[in-house]
Protein backbone atom coordinates (compact mmCIF):
# COMPACT_ATOMS: atom_id res chain seq x y z
CA UNK A 1 0.00 0.00 0.00
CA UNK A 2 1.07 3.57 -0.72
CA UNK A 3 -0.48 6.40 1.24
CA UNK A 4 -0.24 10.17 0.87
CA UNK A 5 -1.14 12.31 3.87
CA UNK A 6 -1.90 16.01 3.36
CA UNK A 7 0.76 16.46 0.67
CA UNK A 8 1.40 19.98 -0.60
CA UNK A 9 3.71 21.10 -3.39
CA UNK A 10 4.40 24.57 -4.76
CA UNK A 11 6.71 26.05 -7.36
CA UNK A 12 7.35 29.61 -6.27
CA UNK A 13 3.97 31.29 -5.88
CA UNK A 14 2.16 28.51 -7.78
CA UNK A 15 0.50 26.08 -5.37
CA UNK A 16 0.18 22.88 -7.44
CA UNK A 17 -0.90 20.24 -4.89
CA UNK A 18 -3.34 21.08 -2.10
CA UNK A 19 -3.51 18.77 0.93
CA UNK A 20 -3.54 15.55 -1.11
CA UNK A 21 -4.60 12.54 0.98
CA UNK A 22 -5.01 9.28 -0.89
CA UNK A 23 -4.47 5.52 -0.54
CA UNK A 24 -3.30 3.27 -3.37
CA UNK A 25 -4.36 -0.27 -2.51
CA UNK A 26 -2.25 -3.41 -2.82
CA UNK A 27 -3.33 -5.95 -5.41
CA UNK A 28 -5.35 -3.38 -7.33
CA UNK A 29 -4.91 -1.15 -10.37
CA UNK A 30 -5.19 2.39 -8.99
CA UNK A 31 -5.80 5.08 -11.61
CA UNK A 32 -4.97 8.78 -11.38
CA UNK A 33 -7.00 10.70 -13.95
CA UNK A 34 -7.48 14.38 -14.71
CA UNK A 35 -6.98 17.07 -17.29
CA UNK A 36 -3.55 18.25 -18.41
CA UNK A 37 -2.19 20.62 -15.80
CA UNK A 38 -4.39 19.21 -13.03
CA UNK A 39 -1.40 18.16 -10.91
CA UNK A 40 -1.44 14.39 -11.43
CA UNK A 41 2.09 14.22 -12.91
CA UNK A 42 3.52 16.38 -10.11
CA UNK A 43 1.82 14.12 -7.58
CA UNK A 44 3.31 11.02 -9.18
CA UNK A 45 6.79 12.56 -9.19
CA UNK A 46 6.39 13.34 -5.50
CA UNK A 47 5.36 9.75 -4.80
CA UNK A 48 8.51 8.29 -6.40
CA UNK A 49 10.82 11.01 -5.09
CA UNK A 50 11.61 12.85 -8.32
CA UNK A 51 10.17 15.90 -6.56
CA UNK A 52 10.21 16.63 -2.84
CA UNK A 53 6.96 17.43 -1.06
CA UNK A 54 6.76 20.75 0.74
CA UNK A 55 4.62 19.37 3.56
CA UNK A 56 2.89 16.07 4.22
CA UNK A 57 3.98 12.44 4.03
CA UNK A 58 4.42 9.74 1.39
CA UNK A 59 4.25 6.31 3.00
CA UNK A 60 5.21 2.95 1.47
CA UNK A 61 3.71 0.20 3.65
CA UNK A 62 3.95 2.60 6.57
CA UNK A 63 7.53 3.70 5.82
CA UNK A 64 7.82 7.48 5.59
CA UNK A 65 9.54 7.81 2.22
CA UNK A 66 9.33 11.62 2.20
CA UNK A 67 11.35 11.88 5.43
CA UNK A 68 14.15 9.56 4.29
CA UNK A 69 17.55 10.51 2.94
CA UNK A 70 18.38 9.47 -0.63
CA UNK A 71 20.52 6.67 0.78
CA UNK A 72 17.68 5.31 2.90
CA UNK A 73 15.28 5.52 -0.05
CA UNK A 74 17.36 3.08 -2.08
CA UNK A 75 15.66 0.02 -0.60
CA UNK A 76 12.19 1.28 -1.51
CA UNK A 77 13.27 2.38 -4.98
CA UNK A 78 14.44 -1.17 -5.67
CA UNK A 79 10.87 -2.28 -4.94
CA UNK A 80 9.48 0.03 -7.65
CA UNK A 81 8.94 -0.83 -11.31
CA UNK A 82 8.32 1.90 -13.89
CA UNK A 83 6.56 1.74 -17.25
CA UNK A 84 7.25 4.97 -19.09
CA UNK A 85 4.97 6.72 -21.59
CA UNK A 86 7.22 6.11 -24.58
CA UNK A 87 8.50 2.72 -23.34
CA UNK A 88 11.96 4.39 -22.94
CA UNK A 89 13.87 1.40 -24.29
CA UNK A 90 17.54 1.72 -25.11
CA UNK A 91 17.75 1.62 -28.92
CA UNK A 92 21.28 0.22 -28.92
CA UNK A 93 20.38 -2.70 -26.65
CA UNK A 94 18.52 -5.86 -27.61
CA UNK A 95 15.19 -6.77 -26.03
CA UNK A 96 17.01 -9.15 -23.67
CA UNK A 97 19.56 -6.51 -22.70
CA UNK A 98 16.82 -3.94 -22.05
CA UNK A 99 14.97 -6.26 -19.69
CA UNK A 100 18.22 -7.32 -18.02
CA UNK A 101 19.35 -3.72 -17.47
CA UNK A 102 17.89 -3.19 -13.94
CA UNK A 103 19.11 -6.64 -12.90
CA UNK A 104 22.70 -5.77 -13.80
CA UNK A 105 22.46 -2.55 -11.79
CA UNK A 106 20.60 -3.63 -8.69
CA UNK A 107 20.57 -7.42 -8.29
CA UNK A 108 23.19 -9.88 -7.12
CA UNK A 109 22.06 -12.57 -9.55
CA UNK A 110 24.49 -14.71 -11.48
CA UNK A 111 24.54 -14.38 -15.27
CA UNK A 112 22.42 -17.54 -15.61
CA UNK A 113 19.91 -16.34 -13.01
CA UNK A 114 19.56 -13.04 -14.86
CA UNK A 115 19.00 -14.81 -18.18
CA UNK A 116 16.40 -17.09 -16.58
CA UNK A 117 14.63 -14.09 -15.07
CA UNK A 118 14.64 -12.23 -18.40
CA UNK A 119 13.19 -15.25 -20.16
CA UNK A 120 10.48 -15.60 -17.51
CA UNK A 121 9.50 -11.93 -17.85
CA UNK A 122 9.43 -12.08 -21.64
CA UNK A 123 7.30 -15.22 -21.55
CA UNK A 124 4.94 -13.50 -19.11
CA UNK A 125 4.31 -10.70 -21.62
CA UNK A 126 4.10 -13.20 -24.49
CA UNK A 127 7.36 -12.17 -26.14
CA UNK A 128 9.35 -15.38 -25.82
CA UNK A 129 11.92 -15.74 -28.58
CA UNK A 130 12.33 -12.00 -29.14
CA UNK A 131 15.50 -11.74 -27.01
CA UNK A 132 17.91 -10.78 -29.77
CA UNK A 133 15.72 -8.28 -31.56
CA UNK A 134 16.28 -4.54 -31.25
CA UNK A 135 13.49 -2.08 -30.39
CA UNK A 136 13.47 -0.77 -33.97
CA UNK A 137 12.62 -4.28 -35.18
CA UNK A 138 9.41 -4.67 -33.16
CA UNK A 139 6.06 -2.86 -33.09
CA UNK A 140 5.02 -0.14 -30.64
CA UNK A 141 2.81 -2.56 -28.76
CA UNK A 142 5.65 -5.06 -28.47
CA UNK A 143 7.94 -2.30 -27.25
CA UNK A 144 5.41 -1.50 -24.54
CA UNK A 145 5.35 -5.15 -23.51
CA UNK A 146 9.15 -5.15 -23.33
CA UNK A 147 8.80 -2.10 -21.08
CA UNK A 148 6.44 -4.08 -18.83
CA UNK A 149 8.87 -7.03 -18.78
CA UNK A 150 11.67 -4.69 -17.70
CA UNK A 151 9.42 -3.07 -15.09
CA UNK A 152 8.71 -6.43 -13.42
CA UNK A 153 12.25 -7.83 -13.78
CA UNK A 154 13.13 -6.94 -10.18
CA UNK A 155 9.86 -8.49 -8.93
CA UNK A 156 8.62 -5.11 -7.65
CA UNK A 157 6.03 -4.48 -4.96
CA UNK A 158 4.98 -1.24 -6.65
CA UNK A 159 4.37 -0.58 -10.35
CA UNK A 160 3.95 2.90 -11.83
CA UNK A 161 2.61 3.29 -15.37
CA UNK A 162 2.65 6.67 -17.13
CA UNK A 163 0.10 6.82 -19.96
CA UNK A 164 0.74 3.15 -20.86
CA UNK A 165 -1.46 3.25 -23.98
CA UNK A 166 -0.11 6.46 -25.46
CA UNK A 167 0.32 6.07 -29.23
CA UNK A 168 -1.24 2.61 -29.38
CA UNK A 169 -4.23 1.49 -31.44
CA UNK A 170 -7.41 0.48 -29.52
CA UNK A 171 -6.88 -3.26 -29.92
CA UNK A 172 -3.28 -3.13 -28.69
CA UNK A 173 -4.37 -0.85 -25.84
CA UNK A 174 -6.73 -3.56 -24.60
CA UNK A 175 -3.84 -6.06 -24.64
CA UNK A 176 -1.72 -3.71 -22.51
CA UNK A 177 -4.61 -2.96 -20.11
CA UNK A 178 -5.27 -6.66 -19.66
CA UNK A 179 -1.60 -7.41 -19.09
CA UNK A 180 -1.22 -4.67 -16.46
CA UNK A 181 -4.32 -5.97 -14.68
CA UNK A 182 -3.17 -9.59 -14.80
CA UNK A 183 0.34 -8.99 -13.45
CA UNK A 184 -1.04 -6.73 -10.71
CA UNK A 185 -3.27 -9.54 -9.45
CA UNK A 186 -0.72 -12.30 -10.10
CA UNK A 187 2.13 -10.63 -8.19
CA UNK A 188 -0.08 -8.73 -5.71
CA UNK A 189 1.51 -5.40 -6.61
CA UNK A 190 0.35 -1.89 -5.80
CA UNK A 191 -0.12 -0.53 -9.32
CA UNK A 192 -0.57 3.18 -10.02
CA UNK A 193 -1.57 4.24 -13.54
CA UNK A 194 -1.60 7.86 -14.72
CA UNK A 195 -3.87 8.15 -17.74
CA UNK A 196 -6.22 10.32 -19.81
CA UNK A 197 -7.70 7.23 -21.46
CA UNK A 198 -11.18 6.49 -20.14
CA UNK A 199 -11.26 3.26 -22.16
CA UNK A 200 -8.38 2.03 -19.98
CA UNK A 201 -10.13 3.17 -16.81
CA UNK A 202 -13.22 1.14 -17.73
CA UNK A 203 -11.11 -1.84 -18.82
CA UNK A 204 -8.57 -2.06 -16.00
CA UNK A 205 -9.38 0.37 -13.18
CA UNK A 206 -10.11 -0.99 -9.71
CA UNK A 207 -9.78 2.29 -7.83
CA UNK A 208 -9.97 5.67 -9.58
CA UNK A 209 -8.84 9.06 -8.30
CA UNK A 210 -9.86 12.22 -10.14
CA UNK A 211 -7.46 15.14 -9.72
CA UNK A 212 -8.65 18.65 -10.48
CA UNK A 213 -6.92 21.95 -9.73
CA UNK A 214 -4.35 20.19 -7.56
CA UNK A 215 -6.88 18.44 -5.30
CA UNK A 216 -8.63 15.09 -5.15
CA UNK A 217 -12.17 15.87 -6.33
CA UNK A 218 -13.49 12.31 -6.50
CA UNK A 219 -12.56 8.74 -5.52
CA UNK A 220 -14.35 5.52 -6.39
CA UNK A 221 -14.46 2.45 -8.60
CA UNK A 222 -15.27 2.07 -12.30
CA UNK A 223 -18.92 1.33 -11.61
CA UNK A 224 -19.35 4.40 -9.43
CA UNK A 225 -17.61 6.68 -11.89
CA UNK A 226 -20.26 6.00 -14.53
CA UNK A 227 -23.01 7.11 -12.14
CA UNK A 228 -21.29 10.01 -10.41
CA UNK A 229 -23.08 13.35 -10.00
CA UNK A 230 -19.78 15.25 -9.78
CA UNK A 231 -20.08 17.72 -12.65
CA UNK A 232 -16.34 18.32 -13.11
CA UNK A 233 -15.73 14.58 -13.21
CA UNK A 234 -18.56 14.01 -15.68
CA UNK A 235 -17.25 16.75 -17.97
CA UNK A 236 -13.92 14.91 -18.07
CA UNK A 237 -15.26 11.36 -18.29
CA UNK A 238 -17.84 11.97 -21.02
CA UNK A 239 -15.70 14.19 -23.25
CA UNK A 240 -15.26 11.31 -25.72
CA UNK A 241 -17.93 9.85 -27.96
CA UNK A 242 -17.10 6.35 -26.70
CA UNK A 243 -17.89 7.28 -23.09
CA UNK A 244 -21.09 9.07 -24.09
CA UNK A 245 -22.24 5.83 -25.71
CA UNK A 246 -21.33 3.94 -22.53
CA UNK A 247 -23.35 6.44 -20.50
CA UNK A 248 -26.38 6.04 -22.75
CA UNK A 249 -26.20 2.25 -22.40
CA UNK A 250 -26.31 2.30 -18.60
CA UNK A 251 -29.33 4.58 -18.33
Amino acid sequence: MIELKEVNKSFGSQHVLHDISIVFETGKVNFIIGRSGSGKSVMTKCIVGLLEVDTGEVLYAGRNFSAMSNRDRKEIRQEIGMLFQGSALFDSLTVEENVKFPLTLFSKMTAKEMTDRVNFCLERVQLEGSNKKFPSEISGGMQKRVGIARAIAMNPKYLFCDEPNSGLDPQTSIVIDTLIKEITYEFNMTTVVVSHDMNSVVEAGDRINFVNEGSIWWKGDKQEILRSSNQELNDFVYASEFMRVVKDNIK
